[in-house]
């Protein structure tokens, strides 16, 4: 069984391949498939996107922060908090923005494995399991509860801002927490239609060519 740390590799090429029937065939096909299914929308998987969002949420608050104290400072001594806060925020959102871009890259390889492992015969009794249909609404109503609120940030906030009322750096803050909801609710939202695509066109959809049996 592959491990869910490490992703596990293509299925060899048909002029390989050495199961001696069908069933051996989709009983690892079957094994493979959950496993990746888990890596592309599994609970964890929605964990480390929020878990994200929050990262750099904190970050991104710790540089409003420091805005905040560079508009109220009178003279260089009253800078100094400023970017100290400034610093450790840019400590904490810049890990964040790396796992984030880590996270896209790999969900990209699993989804090609999910195709490729996919495509190799069609099972649809036994792939129905693989179609979790709670995990992509989970996916999808958490991703546009960010995606709205992430919008409403970055547009209501500028839009309703009143001059003398709320400072620039304010509305920056608020803005870049919008833009972080809304990057981290559109990352879910693209991963809940791309599972969603793949049950259709892969476990549901007739499949292009014939099914691939045992040894070619």
């Amino acid at each position: 069984m592959p491990s869910r740390s490490l992703l596990p590799p293509p299925p060899p090429p048909a002029e390989i391949r050495t199961w001696p029937d069908r069933e051996t065939l989709l009983r690892d096909r079957a094994v493979v498939l959950d496993e990746l299914v888990k890596m592309f929308v599994g609970p964890a998987r929605l964990g480390v996107l929020w878990m994200w969002a929050g990262t750099a949420a904190l970050g991104w608050s710790l540089v409003g922060a420091a805005l905040l104290m560079f508009e109220d400072a009178y003279d260089p001594l009253g800078v100094a908090p400023g970017v100290i806060c400034l610093a450790v925020g840019a400590v904490v959102l810049i890990p964040a923005a790396v796992l984030l871009a880590v996270g896209v890259a790999r969900d990209l390889r699993v989804h090609a494995l999910l195709v490729q492992w996919g495509g190799l015969d069609r099972d649809p009794v036994g792939d129905m399991p693989l179609r979790r249909p709670g995990a992509s609404l989970a996916w999808l109503l958490t991703s546009f509860t960010l995606c709205a609120t992430g919008l409403f940030g970055c547009v209501a906030v500028p839009a309703t801002a009143r001059a003398g009322q709320e400072t620039y750096g304010l509305v920056v803050w608020l803005m870049g927490l919008g833009l972080i909801a809304w990057l981290a609710g559109l990352t879910g939202l693209v991963k809940a239609f791309a599972h969603r695509r793949w049950v259709l066109r892969v476990l549901v959809g007739a499949p292009e060519d014939p099914p691939v049996t045992a040894g070619g």
